[in-house]
């Protein structure tokens, strides 16, 4: 942590992400600019809909899996611990199943594996692919406050790491943009 802290204020934001983007999330690609999101609609575990902008406020940590995704399966237990750390008023972790099988199926599989942490969400229709312009799953990407994408990451990741949670902390004490 402290040398995150060091790394904000003596070098530039491109050369930080750089530096934090190491170990476990060295694939992580930081945009030169934050980009603006489109929106997807999804369900909760209660059926409710939503979409990113109800967490606008909060920096979240996007990702997509499915059930049936090997990889996805994996990353699931570092994604609710990180939750379970970092998760509150300032951050969380989107877990957004894009899964033809629907809650029931998403609920199942947080049973099986112990997921306590991670609130369940769904795109059943998978339209979030197109939408997110995803082209393979676990797809992570990073909101800032403003709703604003920062950076993303194909493929799964350690999430419960050192370094990931250095670079998540990185924005998460970062000043909301005015």
């Amino acid at each position: 942590m402290a040398l995150a802290l060091g790394l904000a204020g003596a070098l530039r934001a491109g050369d930080v992400m750089h530096a934090l983007a190491t170990g476990a999330v060295q694939n992580f690609t930081v945009h030169a600019t934050p980009k603006p999101v489109p929106d997807a609609s999804f369900t909760d575990r209660h059926g409710n809909k939503l979409t990113l902008a109800d967490f606008q406020g909060k920096v979240v940590l996007v990702n997509l899996w499915a059930t049936w995704c090997g990889p996805c399966r994996i990353e699931m237990p570092g994604l609710d611990a990180l939750q379970a750390e970092l998760g509150g008023d300032d951050f969380q972790v989107l877990a957004l199943a894009l899964d033809r099988g629907g809650m029931d199926k998403v609920l199942d599989f947080f049973d099986e594996i112990g997921l306590r942490h991670l609130a369940p969400y769904v795109d059943q229709s998978t339209k979030a692919l197109r939408t997110f312009r995803v082209y393979g799953l676990p797809t992570t990407f990073l909101l800032d406050r403003d709703g604003n994408e920062v950076g993303r990451m194909i493929g799964p990741a350690e999430w419960n790491t050192d370094e990931a949670k250095a670079l998540l902390r990185y924005f998460i004490d970062k000043p909301r943009a005015t």
